[in-house]
């Protein structure tokens, strides 16, 4: 096992010949900056000492020294923010030590001194506490309420949990999102002033907020004085739209500041430092016709008025400069994710601030506007923090809490043109020692969305495990990608499958002419989109001699009813049973399916509900074809827990093994 972030150093090199080793990887998760500029501060993910779970702590990284850690529990720690006092806010379930027997299940907020010492607990609710701001003393923070009178909050919640009652009545639409259930709580925003030794005063601000605050991104201004809110306005037929709202931190007074027909206002939210304007995404509703756009909006705080900025980069990140002239945004572009600096005087004058192969998060400005600070990452970069220089664009890597290993092989950048003249680009990663006289077995991986790319380090979809194996990986951006302009998204709209296959062929055609790669042990394997993907080329090409799909789409009638945002996805197929649904459904190639497939899926995805899986696992057996089904009860669209992830990795190795290299089918120990 590797010492990960308790002692030591594990080893850079060898990290990938091991799943057990890799997944105990540390991983920054997060970054902040104090408003002093001396310090960063991370949440670092690692392994717990059972080896069955990942905790998290806080790091402190001063921006000219060596990281330490600041804390340690049982229930790790997360969602840290630095006050204007330089003392560090943070969210725990980690029972409160001044209190008897306590045993906190849900998330309660914590202050962790600057001058060093214990954290205290400042607040807590019946209902956890979610995400914080803070600017001056005011703090605002989202909690899960119940209906009802507050004062009796915790004791029913306490007898519906004694009642053994799960059941949650709803009324309207969605009723789970992502991985988890919503109900019977709904969201609220409240506000504190941070006292000596606790949150003083402490009042909610949206008590009228119904389900708007559902999934809430939000902001407070420099001056505490409002809160920049999203707001769910429901619209018939089960339609939603997302609004930005003013809340008034003293009165509880609410002003839509920006709402559009068959628009969505949302994250990332930022607000600039002289409080005059926001920056958020502007993001339009999708039709048959009409296709996914993000844009960078920013607009006036009083008068609500606005504009789009740096067409085609779709907002990943935001940060606003010191002086509030302009805005650093992190946008996919061409297979990374640069920094971008858009002046608000002249948003025709956008420069790209980062030249290098990286992608960009966590962006922070120093006050003295020499420096953004950011995590730094790529395909072959673990995520760990960064200086940007503003005026040069001279990059530095800081001393990370979690050292970054050693990739076991080279990164290659490949194009190829398809049949309608597009440029398709992606990376090749290429294990050590392919050569003419080795050639590496090939992996096509393809990546979900589908509106995304590959830019990115990847810890659960990590192509230097297969490297480290022996195989090489193609990773294209096809249609609908990000990072290439609307045409590359339109060209693919409503057309999922024919077009992005034709994509697919041309750069895998590319990659199977080198002399470095065996054209004739080739695999194929996707996620999400991807799987619905993985599920097409299935059914529509015997190029591959295995398939591995992976939380995939398999009757897209079906699929858009079932998963939590099904208005999302019959903005683009129609209403159900409606012709796009038939040409697009991999489900009616069933009958020309020969290739071997690994279907993986977890039962507690509700983005790609389970049925997709049970019903492409029957179809496939009353076929006969020849495949596989790994089964996760626990997990949702992502196999997050340690052992899990080992158990898929190995089992997908083996299932390569057996259809790729063509060995011996042996069952992994991890689910024998």
């Amino acid at each position: 096992m590797l010492a990960g972030l308790s002692g030591g150093r594990f080893d850079r090199v060898s990290a990938f010949n091991d799943i057990r080793d890799y997944v105990a990887i540390p991983r920054v998760l997060s970054l902040r900056l104090s408003p002093d500029g001396s310090r960063l501060i991370s949440a670092v993910q690692s392994l717990n000492a059972d080896g069955k779970s990942y905790g998290t702590a806080l790091w402190a990284i001063p921006v000219d020294g060596e990281p330490h850690r600041l804390t340690r529990s049982a229930k790790g720690e997360a969602g840290a923010l630095f006050t204007d006092a330089g003392d560090v806010l943070f969210t725990s379930a980690r029972p409160d030590p001044t209190v008897k027997d306590s045993t906190d299940e849900v998330a309660s907020l914590w202050l962790l001194p600057r001058a060093g010492g214990e954290a205290r607990q400042v607040a807590t609710r019946p209902g956890g506490i979610g995400a914080v701001r803070t600017a001056g003393d005011v703090v605002v923070f989202a909690a899960d309420v119940l209906d009802g009178e507050e004062a009796t909050e915790e004791e029913r919640r306490k007898a519906r949990k004694d009642a053994g009652i799960s059941a949650v009545l709803f009324e309207g639409s969605p009723v789970r999102y992502w991985d988890h259930d919503l109900g019977p709580g709904r969201t609220r925003l409240f506000v504190a002033r941070l006292g000596d030794d606790r949150l003083e005063d402490v009042r909610e601000l949206t008590p009228d907020a119904g389900e708007a605050l559902r999934e809430c991104g939000f902001e407070l201004t420099p001056d505490g004085a409002t809160v920049i809110s999203t707001w769910r306005t429901y619209l018939p037929k089960g339609e939603w739209r997302t609004d930005l709202v003013a809340v008034d931190v003293a009165t509880g007074e609410r002003r839509v500041l920006l709402s559009e027909d068959r628009h969505d206002f949302a994250g990332p939210l930022a607000i600039s430092p002289d409080g005059r304007r926001v920056a958020c995404s502007r993001e339009r509703f999708t039709g048959l016709d009409v296709s996914a756009r993000s844009e960078l909006w920013i607009a006036d705080l009083a008068t609500g008025q606005g504009r789009a900025y740096a067409p085609d980069l779709f907002p990943a990140a935001v940060e606003w400069a010191p002086d509030s002239s302009a805005v650093y945004l992190a946008a996919d572009h061409q297979g990374r994710r640069p920094v971008f600096r858009v002046p608000v005087a002249e948003p025709g004058d956008v420069v790209r601030l980062t030249q290098d192969d990286a992608s960009y998060a966590g962006l922070a400005a120093s006050a003295d506007g020499h420096a953004l600070y950011a995590l730094r990452s790529g395909v072959g970069r673990a995520p760990g923090p960064a200086r940007i220089d503003v005026a040069t664009g001279e990059i530095d890597d800081l001393p990370s809490p979690a050292p970054r290993p050693e990739v076991p092989g080279t990164l290659t950048e490949v194009s190829a043109t398809a049949d309608d003249g597009t440029t398709i680009r992606g990376w090749l990663v290429l294990p050590a020692g392919a050569s003419a006289d080795a050639p590496a077995p090939f992996l096509l991986w393809i990546h979900g969305g589908p509106v995304s790319s590959w830019n990115d380090w990847q810890w659960r979809w990590q192509a230097w495990i297969m490297a480290a194996h022996g195989y090489a990986v193609l990773m294209p951006d096809p249609c609908l990608s990000t990072g290439y302009g609307q045409e590359m998204i339109d060209r693919g709209w409503g057309n999922w499958g024919p077009r992005t296959q034709a994509d697919l062929d041309a750069i895998v055609d590319v990659a199977l002419a080198r002399d470095d790669i065996d054209a004739e042990r080739i695999g194929a394997m996707g996620g999400s989109y991807g799987g619905y993907m993985a599920n097409w080329l299935a059914g529509h090409s015997d190029r591959y001699k295995a398939i591995v799909t992976h939380a995939s789409l398999w009757n897209l009638d079906q699929f858009a009813g079932t998963t939590d945002a099904a208005m999302y996805w019959q903005r683009e197929f129609g209403e159900p049973g409606s012709e796009r649904y038939s040409l697009l459904s991999p489900h009616n190639s069933l009958d020309k399916i020969t290739t071997p497939l690994l279907v993986i899926h977890g039962d507690k995805d509700y983005r790609v509900p389970i049925g997709e899986a049970l019903r492409l696992w029957w179809d496939l057996r009353r076929t006969e074809v020849d495949a596989k089904f790994l089964y996760f009860p626990d997990e949702n669209h992502w196999i997050l827990k340690p052992g899990n992830a080992v158990a898929w990795y190995e089992t997908v190795l083996a299932f390569l093994s057996q259809h790729v290299l063509g060995q011996e089918w042996k069952r992994p120990d991890s689910v024998a």
